[in-house]
């Protein structure tokens, strides 16, 4: 058998041709983007409901601040970088690791998913038909740094099934961005692996973009639970199961019950609050299944110059690609495209951006335009521009992002792409600090509620010790101190950590007995440098 039967889009972004303003020009130029980038995926070890995290930069869950600032902090590259390369001549994956794609922690393996595409999908998608061509592939690892991509023996490519493709049912299906997630406790095994895939679809009367819903046992042999009927690389609108609109995912998670998947999209399929037109915003489709989707989106992020005027699709400040998410539970963080607009292709850029939310829905930036991973310098593999895939993991007392490359200036087509990750301290994303520090400074946090049961409180702080402790008191629903969590019987932390607990010299122990909800209350010492990173609640 000869290579897999690959179709291609023309992409006017890839192409690096003048922006072609009528819809569905517009529409090929985001996949080709799409296709340089690589894929988000949800770094998605079980989280822990059973405890909530309250970081320095959540202004929702830390409302009330006195004499205090925020820093954040920028990760550092890992300096192996990128720890998935792109393959040798002849590979899947010999001209592209897209990392539109997944990094998840399951059986103590760290699994990735990613999208292939080799020189021949090069020249597919000059010629113009979807994203055929392009395949998810899978690496592993045993410790998150040291990847190998296994043979698989699945899919037959070149005359071999020596290679690292998954296996999906039907053969040709192929897409731009996947997210993959595992769900052990759904009660169909074959279900459990679910991969959401970016397609080319009829959407709207026109070709654009759309979603498709994957399952699988082991997360290598895949297949749809729908009808899918490919037509010259495009799936046709009858098979749709997102609404007919221009979608291009970004992330998925679970809340209270639903699936959320942010996407971006632009006008005319998306417009401002009062009618005006944007640019590329992010947006929010729910299911309850990954089949059956809500029709109504919920407008989540709109970033820089597309606020109160009309936009230009890929010339402005925009949030490109919608964000990857890391959902904790209380809080979702997100890292997404900061994309930096201009009229000439090699003038754009792409750095990443970090946000949060506390619903699910309304995402913020703790800082305007903060640039969480920025390109690398001329001649780097991560030059030009980057791609946020879904992967966040604790590993050790680090915190490591993955993410992938895409470079927008060069004007032919080299080889591109790779995994690589930043990491920082854990959960040390960024800190509150006295702004005066010859002053005591403090914070309040939203009530928290214990759910009727016990619980503990946990600081991750740093610049800590036996002469600049951090008191603590809990407060009840009018800031009243509690007695016994306050006063003389306030908690202190006295050492630097990423899990102090707060003991309670009362009762001299770390449990909280309330059963209503409370506030607590952090009081940074005068004449110290201390550093509050976050705070955890757990039952």
């Amino acid at each position: 058998m000869s290579k897999i039967k690959t179709h291609s889009f023309k992409d006017s972004h890839f192409l690096n041709k003048p922006w072609i303003r009528s819809i569905s020009c517009v529409l090929m130029a985001q996949v080709s983007l799409l296709l340089t980038l690589s894929s988000p995926l949800l770094g998605n070890e079980k989280e822990s409901t059973s405890e909530k995290t309250l970081f320095a930069f959540d202004d929702h869950s830390i409302p009330w601040k006195n004499n205090l600032k925020l820093t954040m902090v920028k990760p550092e590259k890992h300096a192996s970088n990128p720890l998935i390369p792109r393959g040798e001549k002849g590979a899947v994956d010999e001209w592209a690791v897209q990392y539109y794609g997944s990094t998840i922690k399951h059986d103590g393996l760290y699994k990735t998913w990613y999208i292939a595409a080799d020189n021949e999908s090069l020249e597919l998608i000059k010629k113009g038909k979807g994203f055929s061509g392009l395949r998810p592939a899978y690496a592993e690892s045993d410790d998150g740094i040291h990847w190998r991509k296994p043979n698989l023996g699945l899919v037959e490519y070149n005359g071999s099934k020596n290679n690292n493709l998954v296996l999906i049912d039907p053969p040709d299906v192929a897409g731009i961005h996947l997210i993959v997630i595992h769900e052990e406790d759904d009660p169909d095994p074959t279900r459990q692996f679910k991969m959401l895939l970016t397609v080319s679809a009829y959407v709207e009367g026109s070709k654009g973009s759309s979603t498709i819903t994957l399952f699988s046992e082991d997360g290598l042999s895949w297949r749809s639970p729908t009808p899918l009927h490919f037509e010259e690389g495009y799936l046709p609108e009858e098979d749709l199961i997102l609404p007919s609109i221009n979608f291009e995912q970004g992330g998925l998670f679970k809340y209270n019950g639903m699936y959320h998947l942010p996407g971006q999209q632009f006008s005319p399929s998306v417009w401002q609050p009062d009618g005006k037109r944007v640019g590329r915003v992010m947006v929010t489709l729910r299911s309850r299944d990954l089949i059956h989707w809500e029709e109504s989106t919920a407008l989540g992020f709109i970033r820089g110059t597309a606020i109160g005027k009309v936009g230009k699709v890929s010339e402005d400040e925009e949030a490109h690609l919608a964000s990857s998410i890391w959902n904790r539970g209380n809080v979702q963080l997100g890292v997404y495209g900061l994309w930096h607009g201009a009229q000439k292709w090699q003038e754009r850029g792409l750095d990443l951006g970090f946000m949060l939310s506390n619903n699910g829905i309304h995402f913020r930036e703790p800082e305007r335009d903060y640039v969480f991973i920025s390109a690398g310098e001329e001649g780097s593999w991560d030059e030009g521009g980057l791609l946020q895939g879904q992967g966040f993991h604790h590993i050790g007392d680090r915190t490591y992002v993955y993410y992938g490359s895409w470079d927008l200036t060069k004007p032919s087509y080299p080889p591109r792409g790779g995994v690589g990750a930043v990491s920082v301290e854990r959960d040390r994303f960024g800190f509150l600090s006295a702004f005066n520090s010859e002053r005591e400074a403090r914070f309040v946090t939203a009530p928290v509620e214990p759910e009727g049961k016990s619980t503990k409180v946990i600081l991750n702080v740093d610049q800590i010790d036996a002469n600049s402790s951090i008191r603590i008191e809990l407060l009840d629903e009018l800031s009243q101190p509690i007695p016994g969590y306050s006063g003389s019987d306030a908690g202190t932390v006295s050492e630097s950590g990423f899990h102090q607990v707060v003991n309670w010299p009362k009762s001299n122990s770390g449990i909280i007995n309330l059963k209503k909800p409370y506030s607590i209350r952090v009081l940074l010492p005068e004449g110290g440098e201390a550093q509050f990173f976050a705070l955890y609640v757990s039952n």
